[in-house]
């Protein structure tokens, strides 16, 4: 029997981030052009509410690539019904935001397979990225999983592990490096998964462990925790919700920091004070936080230098 050509596959691709985008970037660069991409509604961004396009959508449309945004999946009739008409072999997820059902989910003849940026069973769940920075993590890789009706849950398909410096990688930095990743894990698995010469392994659900959906408010510096935390904290949740705290009634976020573990005598949690190189220092719960870089309300960000040329007040201040 002949074996398939992934050239010639009618598949569809569901993503909406910048991480799915990358990935469909790569696919379509390798002539593995989708019968149509399905991504989230367009949304208000900003405080002009101006209508912005998800990064998936704008790769769509720079390839003349057919576009589907419905608004509801779930007891969808006339959406699964246009996904039928497709005759879909397969479905690639990536970066998506939404839980498939499991009716849409078989469609496929060859399955659905999701793409996830971490080392599956860890880290299932929307944030991933982020809880790799904040715990540290030298070793990080990405996920290909055969999707059932549970997330992050299904058998895997292919797994890649990278080496990361935890001390200077960004949120950013690494979903882009987890999606180059990606792609070129794809592309590899690809024709592997339509020839069945690979057989998925089960995840081992007893050493899952889970991320949280990021929200507003997990940005917020405790400034009893250490210096190193919270200096992870501002290249984890860049650029949303980003590291800040309160000062004078308003918002600053903390952008670049860098740490300074041994002190010689122990500082008051929150407060800003003057090193002997007058560098913008923090004192935290363990550790100093020098400030490299930062934000305040209705501000463009700048250096911490050029703040404090206009703000030398906040200097003996305790910030939260």
């Amino acid at each position: 029997m002949a074996e398939k050509n992934s050239k010639n596959l009618n598949y569809v691709f569901w993503g909406t981030a910048l991480f799915g985008a990358i990935i469909l970037e790569e696919l379509v660069k390798n002539n593995l052009f989708p019968h149509a991409v399905i991504t989230q509604p367009d949304k208000p961004q900003g405080r002009g509410k101006k209508v912005s396009f998800s990064p998936v959508k704008e790769i769509s449309l720079k390839y003349n690539l057919k576009v589907l945004q419905p608004e509801d999946i779930s007891n969808n009739l006339q959406f699964v019904n246009l996904l039928k008409k497709f005759k879909p072999e397969l479905f690639i997820l990536a970066g998506y935001g939404k839980i498939l059902p499991l009716e849409i989910i078989n469609l496929p003849q060859f399955g659905s397979l999701n793409i996830h940026p971490s080392l599956l069973p860890k880290y299932r769940g929307a944030s991933p990225v982020q809880f790799t920075i904040l715990n540290n993590d030298k070793i990080t890789g990405i996920s290909i999983i055969l999707m059932d009706e549970k997330m992050d849950h299904g058998p895997i398909v292919a797994q890649e592990k990278i080496k990361i410096n935890p001390k200077s990688i960004t949120a950013p930095e690494l979903s882009s490096k987890l999606a180059y990743l990606s792609a070129k894990t794809l592309l590899k698995t690809i024709p592997l998964w339509l020839n069945k010469k690979i057989t998925p392994i089960p995840q081992k659900d007893s050493q899952a462990t889970y991320t949280k959906i990021i929200q507003k408010k997990h940005g917020e510096i405790n400034w009893n925790n250490s210096a190193e935390f919270i200096e992870r904290m501002t290249r984890a949740f860049t650029p949303w919700p980003s590291a800040y705290t309160k000062w004078d009634n308003k918002i600053i976020k903390i952008l670049k920091a860098k740490v300074v573990k041994n002190q010689i005598k122990k500082t008051t949690p929150g407060r800003v004070f003057l090193n002997e190189n007058k560098e913008f220092c923090i004192g935290t719960g363990q550790g100093i936080l020098i400030v490299e870089k930062i934000q305040i309300q209705g501000k463009k960000p700048v250096s911490a230098k050029d703040f404090l040329n206009g703000y030398q007040q906040i200097i003996g201040a305790i910030l939260g």
